[in-house]
């Protein structure tokens, strides 16, 4: 556990990226190889679940520390965070535990889950007194399942290539799918053998950037490719050995929840891997992503919803054809490879070849790309066409360029308090539009502002409070922001009746009046625009 939490320390207490390697490297040395699958599993942003609830914990710590409840609240508002709360209330421990991360982890944390409340209120208090101050910190955050590391995955697997001594891509790809952390796991994972043993195991996906330069300094039109920007799931469909698999970005198999894909995915020849997107599909064409979302979290779907929301499997790459990895090769010959071998006809139910466009200029392609909306999708993809088929996010290969999001005036109703270090500061904010007089409550957002604005905006909260609803405030509604959304659907679960997606602030309307803020009805508005 010392070796973990050194680790975290080191990670937390620096911006360099060379600093942050280094402790990789030296962690991943040093440690046994069950600590080494743990170590991967918590900085690859996997968690345990959350095993004790918070409320046993804080009652646990002011036992132990002799505080009240409502001196704990008042630091834990103070500092933000639970366990660090935690961490520096309890009384010091000793310098530090003998027992590694592995076995903190299987014997002392996991077992929390079955045991009686006298059971784990022993086994937390032995903890905190078996640990110093930063290794109890580090044990609160496995427990209640909030351990989040300042370190990319991409710095992980910089780290784990540099120990192994192989290529990164070979480690992102061995850190792909589901796997266990097991010291065999490590140990094939630092494994200078680059065969892989799991056929179903996915690619690592390619990503782009938000193209943020204007268009024409990418070069000539000639050396890009350009399809629609879905509004799906992002998938690899694989078929090798043993069962097909469909994974989603997020590496979890989908393939069960789209039953109208099944077949089709157990037709395709032994060594296929395709890059695509699914997407609710019906007669009239893509339907909006809001549609899908029904079908997202069921394993079984039932025969009515199947009607309702029938899927498509949009493809636009082809990665693995006869066992062979295509990634290395130019984007143009894997998809004329594509078109050539899956789509000289439409005998695959369920799938379908993505378009591309062809503009010949540059000021075509921003013509269409404005057009997007009015099609159901979310902008174009500019992909270069000598490009291979990257891991993870590199610059210069593919390029998102979404519409233009949608806006609205609305007004600050409700307002509570930040995380981490803006815990002490108003920062989650409530909006609402007008509707007969009345402000109707529609959207939620955080981000947007400056930390100057932020603050300015915190008095404002401070000085203008109506009522208080636990850690809620009501705001005298004066301030009117603009907020850009990426899309908006009914929902009859909001009073406003709409939902909008990413909702965030574009600015601060300081020349605006709460009357003069937008009203339900052009929300409505949008959304029939979209619903067209």
């Amino acid at each position: 556990m010392k070796l973990f939490a050194d680790l975290y320390s080191q990670l937390d207490g620096t911006t360099k990226t060379a600093r942050k390697v280094a402790a990789l490297v030296r962690y991943f040395r040093e440690c046994d190889p069950a600590s080494g699958a743990w170590g991967v599993w918590f900085l690859s942003g996997r968690r345990l679940k959350r095993l004790v609830p918070v409320r046993f914990l804080q009652e646990c710590c002011c036992r132990i520390a002799q505080l009240d409840d409502w001196l704990f609240t008042e630091c834990y508002g103070s500092v933000g965070d639970l366990a660090e709360t935690m961490a520096l209330l309890l009384p010091d421990g000793p310098r530090g535990s003998t027992g590694t991360l592995a076995e903190w982890v299987t014997t002392r944390i996991e077992p929390l889950a079955r045991q009686t409340p006298a059971e784990r209120e022993a086994t937390i208090s032995a903890a905190w007194a078996d640990l110093d101050s930063r290794e109890r910190f580090v044990f609160n955050k496995l427990v209640t399942g909030g351990l989040r590391v300042g370190v990319s995955q991409g710095l992980v697997m910089r780290a784990l290539a540099e120990v192994a001594g192989v290529p990164t891509n070979i480690i992102a790809q061995r850190l792909m799918g589901t796997w266990e952390p097991t010291p065999g796991f490590f140990e094939r994972l630092l494994s200078a053998d680059t065969v892989d043993d799991d056929p179903g195991r996915p690619y690592p996906f390619c990503l782009a950037h938000a193209l943020a330069e204007p268009v024409e300094t990418l070069g000539p039109i000639s050396d890009w490719v350009i399809e629609s920007k879905w509004d799906g799931i992002r998938a690899q469909l694989i078929r090798r050995d043993g069962p097909p698999v469909l994974w989603s970005r997020g590496e979890e198999p989908m393939l069960e929840r789209f039953p109208e894909l099944r077949a089709t995915a157990h037709a395709l020849p032994v060594g296929t891997v395709l890059d695509g997107e699914v997407l609710g599909w019906n007669e009239a064409g893509v339907m909006p992503f809001a549609a899908l979302q029904k079908r997202i979290n069921r394993k079984t779907v039932g025969k009515k919803l199947l009607a309702e929301v029938p899927v498509r499997y949009v493809v636009f790459d082809l990665l693995e054809w006869q066992g062979v990895d295509l990634r290395s090769r130019p984007l143009r010959e894997r998809r004329r490879l594509l078109e050539e071998l899956f789509f000289p006809t439409s005998d695959w139910p369920g799938l379908r070849l993505a378009d591309q466009l062809r503009p010949a200029t540059w000021s075509e392609c921003a013509a269409a790309q404005a057009d997007c909306r009015s099609r159901g999708v979310e902008g174009l993809m500019l992909k270069r066409a000598a490009g291979e088929y990257g891991v993870g996010r590199p610059t210069g290969l593919w390029w998102k360029w979404k519409v233009q999001p949608m806006t609205c005036d609305a007004v600050l109703i409700y307002a509570q308090k930040g995380h981490g270090r803006r815990a002490s500061l108003f920062t989650d904010y409530t909006f609402a539009v007008w509707n007969e007089g009345h402000l109707v409550p529609f959207a939620k957002a955080y981000s947007g502002l400056s930390d100057a604005e932020i603050r300015e905006v915190d008095r404002f909260i401070r000085e203008h409070t109506r009522e208080t609803f636990g850690p809620v405030r009501s705001v005298t509604p004066e301030l009117v922001f603009e907020l850009a959304f990426e899309g908006i659907q009914p929902s009859p679960r909001h009073k406003s009746g709409v939902a909008v997606r990413f909702p965030r602030m574009l600015r601060w309307r300081r020349d605006k009046r709460a009357d003069q803020a937008d009203s339900l009805q052009s929300l409505r508005q949008l959304l029939a625009g979209v619903s067209r």
